[in-house]
């Protein structure tokens, strides 16, 4: 089955608008004869009659207008997978489907996405939170191109790149015991006052694998489904928490009635890193991105004031 080219859809597209075939040639950038054996070439392979032909003028018929619309239409999509072959010859340009955990996205975006939007203004992004086996299936099936997620995690055949490591700290409520101290050992910690997100989150898991308590992964009263749901607790006074270094100077953290201490234990307790399908073709374009979040988060860590541990 014989389908109409490009090239004869901009013909009957410009000689609609225009009415007139010379001036339609000269927008073509092709000789008015060119032209016109395009158009006529489009009649056959259509069998229909598209245009009618005066010496003074031309009028299109009504069948002639309705294939212009669609023409146009068509004309636009082939445009736009031009401008999509052509970003992706471009350093991080075009669309890129990212996914990001619900403890990693609200602290690092605000500190990474100004910069990158600067420094590629042609990248558009597309950002998914969710938790990581989630994001993980999607990027296995194609609906995600990479994710920013926390290791180490098993990621299967996956392929990843680290970009930024962290060390935990510990949410206190002012008036507690443990307020008075620095660095806080998993030991000095009251397991029965431990606040976690619920199983499901690698936080936790890296949070228990840090402390050497992974015997609590089922053992405790409360179980949050958000950093969000657990700092408010502990501003209640209703028990103690751990957040990832990166959060401790967030607006989330700004409150009263709150202490952070760093957590002792030898780290880094996670790394940050970029995870995509072996297959992905813009893997050059994934390293670049990993680079420019490791320098725009340590140009931020560098720049930020020492943290009072009061």
């Amino acid at each position: 089955m014989n389908l109409p080219t490009i090239r004869q859809l901009q013909y009957l597209v410009a000689v609609i608008e225009l009415r007139h075939f010379g001036q339609a040639a000269a927008r073509c950038f092709v000789t008015q004869s060119t032209l016109s054996a395009g158009i006529q070439e489009l009649e056959l392979l259509l069998g229909a009659k598209l245009l009618e032909r005066t010496k003074r003028k031309v009028i299109p018929t009504p069948l002639g207008i309705a294939l212009a619309e669609k023409s146009q239409q068509l004309l636009g999509l082939a445009a736009e997978m031009t401008v999509m072959a052509q970003a992706d010859d471009r350093p991080l340009a075009g669309r890129l489907r990212l996914g990001v955990i619900p403890t990693i996205g609200p602290f690092i975006l605000p500190q990474v996405l100004p910069g990158i939007r600067q420094q590629f203004p042609d990248l558009e992004l597309f950002l998914l939170e969710d938790q990581t086996a989630r994001l993980l299936t999607r990027i296995a099936a194609g609906d995600l191109d990479a994710a920013i997620l926390a290791l180490p995690y098993d990621i299967g055949n996956l392929e990843s790149e680290t970009f930024w490591r962290e060390n935990f700290w510990v949410a206190i409520p002012d008036n507690h015991r443990l307020n008075s101290h620095g660095l806080i050992t998993a030991q000095e910690l009251p397991i029965d006052e431990l606040l976690l997100l619920e199983e499901g989150h690698c936080f936790r898991d890296h949070v228990l694998t840090a402390c050497q308590m992974e015997g609590l992964q089922s053992s405790t009263a409360f179980q949050g489904t958000s950093i969000y749901t657990l700092i408010p607790m502990v501003a209640g006074g209703q028990g103690i928490t751990f957040i990832p270094e990166m959060a401790v100077d967030s607006a989330l953290m700004r409150q009263s009635h709150i202490c952070f201490r760093p957590l002792s234990e030898k780290g880094p307790h996670r790394q940050i890193g970029l995870v995509w399908r072996p297959s992905f073709h813009r893997k050059q374009d994934l390293h670049l991105l990993t680079e420019c979040m490791s320098e725009l988060l340590t140009v931020n860590a560098t720049n930020k004031q020492p943290k009072q541990v009061v």
